[in-house]
């Protein structure tokens, strides 16, 4: 009798695992800023499954297996709409009670991602309902973190006096830079696209505009910037759109202040 009494909490407690994990409901996220965007509002109610690796190029990137199979499963996918297969997994896993959100634009700021944790908590609200102000409360959490570093990073920006500082940057860094208060003299595209005749033209506005620094992204590649600051004589600084790519950015907040690290640094050597 008491070996029964032990097989029946066994099969209690076994059965309350089970009952914790089903309520736990897995999103895709397909990259790392959306993965750290879902788990900082979903918290302990959500399962997030990111698909593209920290840093890595969405656009170069090949689904593995395990990518059908948490799609399959996932009760949420978030997307941006960059990633060229997204259409060709949605439509290949079969799971037809999947939900999607696209969280179109960049997050390159924090008010752009403060816009991005809204949606995907209206998202997770839809399908959560009874977890509404758990869901809004860590929505507000991770709000109040960018609101405070955003005004710290601004603070900085304007003692440094960057908008009497002109400089060329890769347009997907662009966003950043000028919300930050730098003067953007112009912009460039995706370096593998760029000729020589780009460059040429660039660096004559660089000379004309008396750039200072020129800003890539690393996430594109850096050899074109690299050659465009040699011929301007400006600074050369690389930054990241997504945490992890760099020591010390494990988070989008990290990110924000790496970023703007490096830009404040690369006007000591120069003032």
């Amino acid at each position: 009798m008491k070996k029964l009494y032990v097989i029946g909490a066994l099969l209690l407690v076994l059965l309350g695992i089970g009952f914790a994990a089903s309520a736990t409901m897995t999103v895709v996220a397909t990259h790392a800023v959306l993965g750290e965007f879902v788990q900082a509002v979903g918290g302990d109610l959500v399962n997030v499954v990111t698909i593209i690796p920290s840093g890595f190029c969405p656009a170069n990137y090949d689904l593995r297996p395990s990518d059908v199979a948490a799609v399959t499963h996932a009760s949420l996918v978030v997307y941006s709409g960059f990633e060229p297969w997204m259409d060709s997994l949605l439509l290949g896993v079969g799971n037809a009670s999947v939900k999607t959100l696209q969280v179109k634009g960049d997050w390159s700021t924090p008010d752009s991602a403060a816009a991005k944790i809204d949606a995907i908590k209206a998202a997770l609200v839809s399908l959560l309902p009874d977890a509404t102000d758990t869901l809004q409360a860590n929505a507000g959490r991770y709000t109040d973190a960018l609101t405070s570093l955003a005004s710290s990073l601004k603070d900085k920006a304007n003692e440094a006096g960057v908008a009497n500082i002109p400089v060329i940057c890769m347009q997907w860094q662009r966003s950043f830079v000028a919300w930050l208060g730098f003067d953007v003299a112009a912009t460039y595209g995706i370096p593998a696209n760029l000729s020589v005749k780009d460059l040429v033209a660039l660096a004559k506005v660089g000379e004309e505009k008396e750039v200072r620094i020129v800003i890539d992204n690393l996430q594109s590649g850096i050899d074109f910037g690299a050659k465009l600051a040699r011929e301007v004589g400006a600074v050369h600084v690389v930054l990241s759109n997504f945490p992890g790519a760099m020591p010390g950015t494990a988070t989008v907040l990290d990110l924000f202040e790496r970023n703007a690290g490096s830009l404040f640094s690369a006007i000591e050597p120069i003032e």
